[in-house]
Formats: C-alpha cells, sequence, structure tokens
C-alpha cells in the first residue's frame, strides 16, 4: 500500500497515539485525513486533517459518519479506553465499558466502513490491539479481555474482508507514553515511534506489526504451558494445597 494514495480515518485522533497517528500519516503525504473523535473541537486545525464528530460506541454516530465519508480507503481504529479494571471485583459497568469500546466499537467501526472500502477498492484496516491480549496482570485483565477479543475479530475479519482487496493488519504494543497510562510505572514506548512502525508494516504488506520486544516476546510464547508463563501461580497453587 503506497500511503501517498490513500485517504484515511483515524478514531480517537485527537490524542495519545491516534494523535501520533494523524501526524504520522501528515507527514507520508496522505490525500485526506479524517481525525474522528467525540470532540472535534479538540482536533488542531492542520491541513489535509478533517475534524469529524464520531463516538464508536454509538451505532447512530457511526452510520452517520459512513454515510458523510465515503472515500475512506483506510481505517484506523484506534479508540479504546482502560478502566484497569479486575475481571473478579471490578466494577461491571467499567468492564462493559471496555468491552463496548474496544471489542464492538471497533467491530462497528469495521461493519459500517468494510462496504466504503470495498467500494473504493478494497484499502486497508489497521486495528489498535495490545500485548494484554495475550497475557494477564496484576489488574486491567478486563481490558486485556476485551483486545484478546478485538484480537480475534481482527484475524476474523482479515479472512472475511479478503474476498473485496481489504488488508486487515493488527498493531500491538506494550505500555506506550499516553494520558491512559499516565499513573502506571512502566517503561514506555514513544507513541510516535508505535505510529511510525505501523504504518511502515501497513506499507510493507504486514497483516500484523508487533512494535516492541516486549511484545514480541509475549506474542512468541503463546503456545508455552501457563505453568511456564506464570510460575508465581504453581507456587501458590502448591503453597495452598500445603496448609
Amino acid at each position: 500500500m503506497d500511503i501517498r494514495n490513500e485517504i484515511a480515518l483515524v478514531t480517537g485522533a485527537n490524542r495519545g497515539i491516534g494523535h501520533s497517528f494523524v501526524a504520522e500519516l501528515r507527514r507520508r503525504g496522505v490525500k485526506k485525513i479524517y481525525a474522528a473523535t467525540r470532540r472535534p473541537e479538540t482536533v488542531p486545525e492542520m491541513p489535509g486533517v478533517v475534524p469529524l464528530i464520531l463516538d464508536v460506541t454509538d451505532d447512530a454516530s457511526v452510520a452517520r459518519a459512513a454515510d458523510a465519508v465515503d472515500d475512506v480507503t483506510l481505517l484506523v481504529n484506534n479508540a479504546g479506553v482502560s478502566t484497569f479494571a479486575r475481571l473478579t471485583d471490578g466494577a461491571e459497568s467499567d468492564i462493559r465499558l471496555e468491552m463496548e469500546t474496544n471489542f464492538f466499537g471497533t467491530l462497528r467501526m469495521v461493519r459500517a466502513f468494510a462496504p466504503v472500502l470495498g467500494a473504493n477498492g478494497g484499502g486497508a484496516v489497521l486495528n489498535v490491539l495490545s500485548v494484554m491480549a495475550w497475557m494477564a496482570y496484576e489488574h486491567s485483565n478486563s481490558y486485556g479481555a476485551s483486545k484478546a477479543a478485538a484480537w480475534a475479530l481482527t484475524n476474523g475479519i482479515r479472512y472475511e474482508l479478503a474476498g473485496q482487496g481489504t488488508q486487515v493488519t493488527a498493531l500491538a504494543m506494550a505500555s506506550v507514553d499516553t494520558d491512559m497510562m499516565a499513573g502506571i510505572e512502566d517503561v514506555k514506548s514513544d507513541p510516535d515511534v508505535i505510529a511510525k512502525a505501523a504504518l511502515d508494516g501497513l506499507e510493507a504488506g504486514a497483516l500484523e506489526v508487533l512494535a516492541d520486544q516486549r511484545t514480541t516476546q509475549w506474542k512468541s510464547r503463546l503456545g508455552e504451558d501457563p505453568a511456564l508463563l506464570y510460575p508465581q501461580l504453581t507456587a501458590q497453587a502448591l503453597h495452598g494445597l500445603s496448609r
């Protein structure tokens, strides 16, 4: 895919990785970028960037967007949310919000824009995922579940949209230096670096982009016994049996 020939729509475009996607797409000379967000007034005025009001959790909002911008050839599903909820005792409303945004929001966008992409020659979809799709942690496991669902969605639509010539690329990464991760102590990637890696992969035809070493390592270990991935769980189980 030659990015210069594309008309892109980026969800969650006003901050974080979404903002970096808009900047990197501009740097690569795309024809037009729809910067989609619930608050389009927060999108800075830039040549070639068109603010677009969009709430990926709202069916009507997504349908209006698809009707309004029928020239899109590259859909970047970046909008996401993390409440840091645990599955066993987190608020159900938080868990539902993450699934509604990270999984169903992506699904809504794909279902609404797949016909648009098909009519415009196929184009591409880039879904922003997370290493949390493949690992567990002390918190954020609800977020991980929503991203695991989005990963499965991405694999599924890759097959389903192949017939219309649509490239579907997954982007996965660990912690990134954005507002979402502001309160978490961790090694964090620069969002500009992530956006560049994602678009490098997209242009090269990659179906999956693993944007950092930690993500690459976790993806490579998916086939391992969970007892090897989480040895502390085995220790805890043995401790419980010995009491």
